[in-house]
């Protein structure tokens, strides 16, 4: 009696987890509070930390070849082992083909560690949203879908 208590007590916790990684995963944050009038921008807890140097700065010198989008940039942090990644670089990569101004950007996390811990970049995928003066307006964990990462594009724009 007590092997089957442990076991549904397991699945519970199980799904429990697993519904809220379905909810979190990919939902950018702070997008809700972005077009409420007198709220900052969400910036990454390493950006506070850094004073006055934005995440385009720190890639800037990470990645000298790279260009800074004229309304916004989608900074996507991959692995090469991470399947959702490869997702995430398609719809990226659309997104910014049809949207004016978007650009997509794909950092090897593996290869850039000390961008990766300046960033506080914590699991891959993981995308920044940068507006064009490179500073990090959200960021999501996880994979997002198209229709969230469409919503926070119009807030990159004002």
């Amino acid at each position: 009696m007590t092997g089957i208590a442990i076991l549904v007590v397991a699945v519970v916790a199980a799904l429990g987890f697993g519904l809220y990684r379905r909810y979190a995963d990919g939902r950018f944050k702070g997008v809700d509070t972005l077009d409420q009038p007198g709220v900052e921008p969400v910036a990454g807890a390493a950006a506070g930390e850094r004073g006055d140097q934005t995440p385009w700065a720190a890639l800037a010198a990470a990645l000298p070849d790279v260009e800074l989008g004229e309304r916004a940039t989608l900074v996507q942090f991959s692995s090469s082992f991470c399947a959702p990644c490869r997702t995430t670089r398609v719809l990226l990569g659309d997104i910014a083909g049809r949207e004016h101004g978007v650009t997509h950007l794909e950092v090897d996390a593996e290869k850039h560690l000390g961008l990766v811990r300046a960033l506080d970049v914590r699991r891959t995928p993981t995308t920044l949203v940068l507006d064009a003066t490179g500073a990090e307006l959200t960021r999501a964990a996880g994979a997002p879908r198209r229709e969230q990462v469409l919503a926070v594009l119009p807030e990159v724009a004002r």
